[in-house]
């Protein structure tokens, strides 16, 4: 390395010696670069996705609007954090033994929940009862695991009395916005957002009161309900989608040869379950025909025609008495949504012992059939140049065989749905085993598709339009 002037740096000077010997146009240089350095941290840290910790709001609603939210099941340990005061209670006491409770200070930073002998323990000090509710105080925030969620955190110990289920008590609204930003991004078309905004709040309020009421919570955080990510979510825009919605849903009529029950009818004591607390709005609206809320099912990719519950859930109930809003349309919006990658998708393959241990694993009375020699196509339904598998028939090595919805097939091969991301594809022998291959989509078609929805939104139709496009006679209205 050459030094100006020839000279070479003195041990021991340091870089006073270098400054008063480099050229000034080297330390404009120097100056320059650090001033551009700041300048692009800044641009970055901006461009981060800010939580929004406004206040949660519907803190004062009924019941009926609140959604018990699985976030942990069968946990041995998490961590908590609360920024405010907040009070712990009994929620097997009841309300009696909440009034009066004093607010306990702001946790410092977060803090270890544990088990000992069937008791939490909150960092060393130990929690009586083995149901907890932490309540926080305004702006009603608490962080589980890092990741921060608005409402209630309600603790239940497990049978056995070493794991227990943290499930996040939030009014509906708040729910909801944490669940649209995950489901599609929030640079989407607003009529596209609000579209999803009011299909999630109706499929939470159909699963909450056909589900809820037979176990300790109403919907998980997952795909498997719908995606909700808590205030990591939410943005402007998707704050926009939710409370532009702010109380509607989708309702369809009586399933044929039913009666629309009339005020002052009598009604099954099931009925009275499955609907107690709910607006006679949902349960009685006055526009012929509708009588309550369905399953809106959505998914992300149709893959160019959306598909028919019945031959995707089978006979369940939910999708047997709505079939008519949850038939297949033609959907020539998603393709031009959705990244060629994601809307045509690589071949997966499986072996068949794979295939076997899956399946098995999921369906323990495939077992009787013995290793898996042939997956053979059972039903399919045709689109013209391209079809969906419905129906598959398992054959054992035993002679046995057993015929599987390609949904339940799909989901059981992977859990994950990133690999076989759709039935609309071929499935050949492959090896030893099978490959799923020209698969098109992503997810299980019925309902609205989401990069469908957006498309149609971007060609300028509303919100109520493109729901009654994907679930044909329905109708919005408003609870509140």
């Amino acid at each position: 390395m050459s030094w100006p002037n020839g000279d070479k740096p003195l041990q021991g000077v340091g870089s006073r010696w270098l400054v008063r010997r480099l050229p000034a146009r080297w330390l404009w240089y120097g100056a320059l670069f650090v001033v551009c350095l700041v300048a692009l941290a800044v641009f970055f840290h901006g461009c981060e996705r800010r939580e929004i910790l406004r206040p949660t709001p519907q803190m004062d609603a009924d019941a009926p609007f609140w959604v018990r939210v699985l976030l942990l099941g069968g946990a041995a340990e998490c961590t908590v954090a609360v920024r405010s005061p907040f009070q712990v209670v009994r929620s097997d006491l009841g309300t009696e033994f909440q009034a009066g409770q004093l607010a306990m200070a702001p946790t410092d930073g977060a803090t270890k929940i544990t088990l000992t002998d069937g008791r939490f323990m909150l960092g060393a000090s130990p929690l009586a009862g083995s149901e907890l509710i932490i309540s926080p105080e305004s702006p009603h925030i608490f962080t589980l695991n890092g990741q921060n969620y608005r409402g209630k955190l309600k603790l239940l110990v497990g049978r056995s009395g070493q794991t227990f289920d943290a499930i996040n008590l939030v009014p509906l609204e708040p729910y909801l916005a944490g669940v649209v930003g995950c489901e599609m991004p929030d640079y989407w078309e607003p009529q596209a957002l609000r579209a999803q905004a009011i299909a999630a709040r109706t499929y939470c309020l159909y699963i909450k009161n056909r589900f809820g009421v037979n176990r300790r919570w109403d919907v998980g955080k997952t795909q498997a309900s719908q995606v909700y990510g808590g205030i990591g979510a939410e943005s402007a825009q998707i704050w926009e989608a939710v409370n532009s919605t702010c109380g509607k849903v989708l309702v369809t009529g009586a399933p044929s040869g039913e009666q629309k029950i009339e005020d002052g009818e009598q009604r099954t004591e099931d009925e009275k379950q499955k609907t107690e607390g709910l607006p006679s709005s949902v349960l009685r609206h006055p526009s012929s025909g509708l009588s309550g809320l369905f399953p809106a099912y959505y998914s992300s990719i149709c893959g160019g025609h959306t598909a028919d519950s019945r031959e995707i859930f089978g006979d369940r109930a939910e999708t047997q008495n709505f079939a008519s809003l949850l038939t297949g349309v033609p959907c020539p919006y998603c393709m031009d949504v959705a990244k060629l990658s994601l809307f045509f998708w690589p071949m997966a393959r499986f072996d068949r012992e794979t295939v076997t241990r899956q399946l098995v694993a999921r369906y323990p009375a495939l077992g009787a059939l013995g290793p898996i020699e042939e997956l053979v196509i059972a039903a399919r339904s045709d689109y013209g140049q391209f079809s969906r598998v419905t129906s598959i028939q398992l054959v054992g090595a035993t002679g046995k065989t057993n015929r599987l919805g390609a949904e339940d097939l799909r989901l059981a091969l992977d859990p994950s749905g990133r690999k076989i991301r759709s039935m609309i594809c071929q499935i050949v022998p492959w090896g030893n085993g099978w490959a799923f291959l020209a698969g098109r989509g992503w997810g299980h078609g019925v309902g609205m598709c989401q990069c469908g929805a957006e498309g149609m939104a971007r060609a300028g139709n509303d919100a109520e339009t493109i729901l009654q496009y994907y679930y044909p006679g329905c109708e919005i209205v408003s609870l509140y």
